[in-house]
């Protein structure tokens, strides 16, 4: 039970990070986004290939940081899976999203990002291969923590939390003390109201964009620290931050935190109880009780 807890606070971590962009843009754009979710794929792809080319420009950037598998030259990919994560979602929403909102409604862009997830999942299979890749050969030892109840933990698993912690209090600071976190916070609760009061409403979208794809390469590079990344990432990781979203409250970033690690948590209980192969059923139960019980989630607020 209580390594499930920590698994689960874990996985909510990384699902917290995917869930916030996803609602903030669904809020604004009014369209359930399918394929943000493949925009942790291409941030953790874009970073193994960083990773790859800094460690053979300078071999030293290679090493390992004790105790983590984590190298210095996966933490400068980081960096830039990151800043290239969110330029690829701007890119995407000019390419494609905005054209089909100006001449489509909203379902034409729920189809249209069915298609953009199909796109990008295939087109990383055929660049990477459809086998599951690792960051690191090395095999870290995860670390004894206590024995009654017996909970094991891997350095790279606290690396993981503290850093997508960190990232999110970076975010809240960024949120509630500055001029720019005011306005992209009235935008995400209230686009309309936002622009009557003077924000520029497209110069919003391209910076919730980066910033959505920044938090998404980072959930992605994290998730495979801890585990495989492959091209199917991206769909096997849709339905827990919807779900994470929808719980949270369409709208609400701190909403989509929380919906995160409540997700994250129920998951991996459910291990307690159920088989392993009913585990990805949990995330369609969550968002079912959720819309049956309370539609508008914990923040979530009723629009019109």
């Amino acid at each position: 039970m209580i390594q499930n807890l920590v698994d689960g606070v874990l996985v909510g971590s990384i699902l917290s990070l995917g869930a916030i962009g996803l609602t903030m843009a669904m809020h604004m754009l009014r369209f359930a986004n399918f394929s943000h979710a493949e925009l942790l794929s291409i941030g953790a792809y874009a970073a193994l290939v960083f990773d790859g080319l800094f460690g053979a420009i300078h071999p030293a950037l290679a090493e390992a940081i004790p105790p983590l598998s984590l190298t210095w030259s996966l933490t400068l990919a980081l960096l830039l899976s990151m800043a290239l994560t969110g330029l690829s979602a701007v890119a995407v929403d000019k390419l494609v999203f905005k054209r089909v909102r100006a001449k489509g409604g909203e379902l034409s862009m729920v189809f249209a990002s069915f298609g953009v997830a199909m796109i990008i999942r295939n087109i990383l299979g055929l660049i990477f291969g459809l086998n599951p890749k690792l960051y690191s050969q090395d095999i870290v030892f995860a670390i004894v923590v206590s024995r009654d109840p017996f909970l094991l933990i891997k350095p790279d698993q606290v690396f993981t939390l503290v850093a997508a912690l960190l990232i999110m209090f970076i975010l809240h600071l960024v949120l509630s003390r500055t001029t720019f976190g005011y306005s992209l916070r009235a935008v995400a609760e209230n686009p309309t109201l936002a622009q009557v009061s003077g924000i520029n409403l497209s110069r919003m979208v391209v910076l919730i964009w980066l910033i959505g794809g920044g938090l998404a390469a980072a959930a992605g590079v994290f998730y495979g620290l801890t585990n495989q990344i492959s091209p199917v990432l991206g769909r096997d990781l849709v339905l827990p931050i919807f779900a994470a979203t929808i719980v949270g409250g369409i709208g609400s970033i701190y909403g989509a935190v929380l919906g995160g690690f409540l997700v994250g948590l129920a998951s991996n209980l459910a291990l307690v109880i159920l088989p392993s192969g009913y585990s990805p059923a949990v995330p369609f139960l969550i968002i079912l009780a959720v819309l049956i019980l309370r539609p508008h989630g914990l923040f979530g607020e009723e629009r019109t």
